[in-house]
């Protein structure tokens, strides 16, 4: 997908950063049979199908580690619509626009699903709000003028929370017939989301304001 307009620095967030250069031809591998028949659009509907159908298996079966180990599973299929771009040489603007779309709605489908078997809807509002803040932060930012898509180093941006969120459904399969602990790890997604939203704000202010 569309990477943007190039800085003269790159500094990745932290997943990313450190393993996006290893994971991604290893994805080309399972993407070779699915870009024979699909496109990569194609490819990306079928990722936010994926999610809910795991979703609402957990609403189902309620197994906090199951539900961990196929969104985990889920999430990082999500990284086959790239390399799919990438074989079928069709990296578009539209699929870069798409796939951003597709990963706000994968989010609010696993925190919906959390919500719902944990009656924890108001944490995770706030946990929901403030990972789409943090999206807007930088979208808002590039209308007013051209940013790096990859020069944000935000401290919990998505495959931090998705990451998280697999932790604190393992940590629920551990502990969970002591304490709930999905309410609590919301409330923490929470403060961690909004806390980036507001770190990628300030980043902004300075890049506009160096701008004008």
């Amino acid at each position: 997908m569309p990477a943007g307009s190039a800085g003269p620095s790159r500094v990745l967030p932290v997943i990313d950063g450190l393993f996006k250069k290893y994971i991604d031809p290893l994805w080309e591998m399972p993407a070779r049979p699915l870009a024979r028949v699909f496109t990569a659009n194609q490819v990306t509907l079928m990722g936010l199908g994926l999610i809910a159908l795991v979703s609402l298996a957990y609403v189902w079966h309620r197994a906090p580690f199951w539900y961990a180990l196929t969104l985990a599973l889920a999430f990082s299929a999500d990284s086959l619509d790239g390399a799919v771009a990438r074989l079928r040489k069709e990296s578009s603007a539209f699929g870069g626009y798409l796939d951003a779309v597709v990963d706000r709605y994968q989010e609010l489908i696993a925190i919906a699903a959390l919500a719902y078997v944990h009656d924890a809807w108001v944490p995770a509002y706030f946990a929901f709000s403030g990972a789409v803040l943090t999206s807007y932060m930088k979208a808002r930012a590039a209308i007013e003028r051209p940013v790096d898509n990859v020069a944000w180093p935000d401290f919990f941006e998505r495959q931090e929370r998705i990451f998280f969120i697999c932790l604190a459904l393992v940590c629920q399969s551990l502990f969970g017939a002591h304490v709930d602990v999905i309410p609590v790890a919301l409330w923490i997604l929470a403060l961690l989301t909004h806390a980036t939203a507001v770190q990628r704000f300030l980043r902004a202010k300075a890049l506009l304001q160096d701008g004008a």
